[in-house]
């Protein structure tokens, strides 16, 4: 480990950013930097994070790292940090990397990047807290559940406090915590309250969320919609049975390499098309399906006699979260059957509450989807820029919060459309 009192690399330097770092809170405790999830127990991370979200599984930011899809040769580099306390017992921890570039991360800051570069400035590298990839709302600051609410509240902020100490130390030019809890991103971004509030900067977003309202099949979903979405939904779903394409749901020990090699392929092929790169290796879901398995439903479309199309989802305690999908082929509807109408199956077969299904999509809101607010918080290391980002921030938040209160108009339910 590194202190923090220690000399650590600025950015104009051509040193590698540091390794580590320390800093002892009023509690005693003390916050570390570590340089990948694999230093961290997977018993400890998976105790702090919970049961409920999947995707903030140690098993998934490891597999990450280890395949190579989150590194520092992909512009991800692992800084978690963690909190010990007096013992020197990890009871917090903060998924964390330095970032030299703004892709993969769903909240955009590009217009920041170019704005800091034009002053002169280098906004490369800074300091991303979150899930590499993946914008699913959950917390951030993870801790240790058997904390009393105050030490849980104490043990956020001195996490909170140690990314601020670390964009100081090493000289970065922001930190962003992206889709973050509210209750998170509320107590840092209250002025109102006391230590971080105010320094960090708020910022929402939308996404679109399916809610099952106890429904009992597809068709009682179908019900609650006006007539005409109704059979607009309808004729999508039988327009791709009658072009001969049919569906399994896969999980568990029923996926095979087969199955990952098909769906990769029609990763890399989607990605092609969008003029995209590929985040995520091979070997990625290899080490998913070794550790994993349990928690991705895998759906596969088939045409004659041949896989066609995939999408990835994880299966939480109460959420089905879509993530990733792929086609070789284009027939119209496809994706929404794909990626959403058998989401929607799975959740309702199996009693869960939401579908998740990833950033974007105004699509998604005629096909029942509601749009949900999320949330981000930023700090930037100047506070003329600092001032003008947050004053950025407030008026999109208007305008995201009229965008909201349209789209719900926008719902295909009896009584919303």
């Amino acid at each position: 480990m590194v202190s923090m009192d220690d000399d650590l690399p600025s950015r104009n330097s051509n040193a590698k950013p540091g390794s580590g770092a320390t800093r002892s809170g009023a509690s005693g405790w003390t916050a570390e930097m570590v340089e990948t999830a694999s230093a961290i127990s997977s018993d400890i991370w998976d105790k702090c994070a919970g049961g409920e979200n999947p995707l903030l599984k140690h098993a998934f930011f490891k597999a990450l790292e280890d395949s190579r899809s989150a590194c520092e040769a992909t512009g991800w580099i692992p800084r978690h940090l963690i909190l010990k306390n007096n013992s020197g017992q990890i009871c917090a921890i903060m998924p964390l990397y330095l970032k030299t570039h703004s892709y993969g991360e769903y909240v955009f800051d590009h217009s920041w990047a170019d704005a800091w570069r034009r002053a002169g400035g280098q906004y490369y590298p800074k300091a991303q807290g979150g899930i590499p990839f993946t914008p699913v709302p959950g917390q951030r600051l993870l801790v240790d559940p058997s904390l009393t609410a105050e030490q849980a509240r104490d043990a956020r902020h001195l996490l909170a406090e140690a990314c601020l100490g670390c964009v100081e130390q090493l000289n970065l030019s922001s930190a962003h915590i992206t889709f973050l809890s509210k209750a998170e991103h509320d107590a840092l971004t209250q002025k109102t309250a006391a230590g971080t509030s105010g320094r960090w900067i708020s910022r929402l977003g939308l996404q679109f969320h399916w809610h099952n309202q106890s429904y009992t099949s597809f068709d009682d979903f179908l019900a609650r919609m006006a007539s005409r979405k109704r059979k607009s939904l309808r004729r999508e779903r039988r327009d791709i049975a009658n072009a001969g394409v049919s569906f399994a749901q896969k999980q568990g020990d029923d996926l095979t390499v087969k199955d990952w090699d098909d769906f990769y392929r029609f990763y890399l092929s989607t990605i092609d098309r969008k003029w995209g790169s590929a985040y995520l290796t091979r070997d990625f879901f290899d080490q998913i399906h070794q550790t994993m398995r349990d928690h991705i439903l895998l759906v596969m479309a088939s045409k004659d006699d041949g896989a066609v199309a995939g999408a990835i989802n994880f299966i939480g305690q109460d959420t089905l979260y879509g993530r990733n999908w792929g086609s070789m082929i284009d027939i119209p509807f496809l994706h929404f059957e794909t990626c959403y109408y058998q989401a929607i199956d799975y959740a309702i077969s199996h009693g869960l509450a939401r579908v998740e299904a990833g950033a974007q999509g105004l699509h998604k809101v005629q096909r029942g989807y509601a749009p949900v607010l999320t949330y981000s918080a930023h700090y930037m290391n100047n506070d003329q820029f600092n001032d003008a980002v947050a004053d950025f921030t407030a008026r999109e938040a208007k305008q995201v919060e009229r965008e909201m209160h349209e789209l719900l108009s926008w719902l295909p339910y009896k009584g919303e459309s």
